[in-house]
């Protein structure tokens, strides 16, 4: 997906608060091989605060997500949040992501993809390339996508970092096909605002 030439309203990559790492653009050119839509980088800021539980010392992901989602450019474009700040839902730990299912708004948290998060040597070719698989996971939410019980997809859930690490950068046949009607569809009708989260 993605050698046929982009179609629909672009997707922006929202990098929040100043993050600015130096694979920023390389992600847009990557999810661009996967997703037949234009990308473009935004720069945001956001107020932190109303989000942030000073007794995990995490944000809350819902609520980081709608602050993310008034910054949406323009009603048919979907938006990708990339932070590095900890994020958790109230009925888990912590979360890689979360999307809206069949909606405009997606955030992926780098915090936990990173090597040193769990006491091992840098490594940043590991840590690009679970970004990007976060990225397109919840990319993939945001257009529709379920969890897949194939573990080398990349829609399958990933609870673990190992997870992650085990998934492939790319859908499984069967997801790529319902990634093709649903961006097909897209186009057709433009994005409005269907609103189940999904991490």
């Amino acid at each position: 997906m993605g050698s046929g030439g982009k179609r629909g309203s672009a997707i922006f990559l929202a990098y929040l608060n100043g993050y600015g790492p130096e694979w920023a653009d390389a992600l847009g050119l990557r999810m661009a091989e996967i997703f037949s839509r234009p990308f473009r980088r935004l720069d945001v800021e956001l107020d932190l605060g109303p989000s942030y539980d000073a007794r995990r010392q995490q944000h809350e992901a819902t609520l980081l997500l709608a602050g993310l989602l008034r910054h949406l450019p323009d009603a048919h474009s979907r938006i990708v949040g990339i932070t590095s700040e900890d994020l958790f839902i109230p009925v888990l730990t912590f979360v890689f992501g979360l999307s809206q299912l069949g909606g405009p708004g997606a955030l992926v948290s780098t915090h936990r993809l990173q090597n040193e998060f769990y006491g091992l040597p840098r490594d940043d070719r590991l840590f690009f390339e679970r970004t990007v698989k976060g990225a397109i996971h919840e990319l993939g939410h945001a257009f529709g996508l379920v969890h897949c019980p194939d573990y080398r997809c990349v829609m399958h859930a990933a609870t673990y970092v190992e997870d992650v690490d085990l998934k492939d950068a790319g859908f499984c046949a069967e997801c790529e096909t319902l990634l093709e009607r649903a961006q097909v569809g897209d186009e057709q009708a433009g994005a409005d605002g269907r609103r189940q989260p999904q991490s």
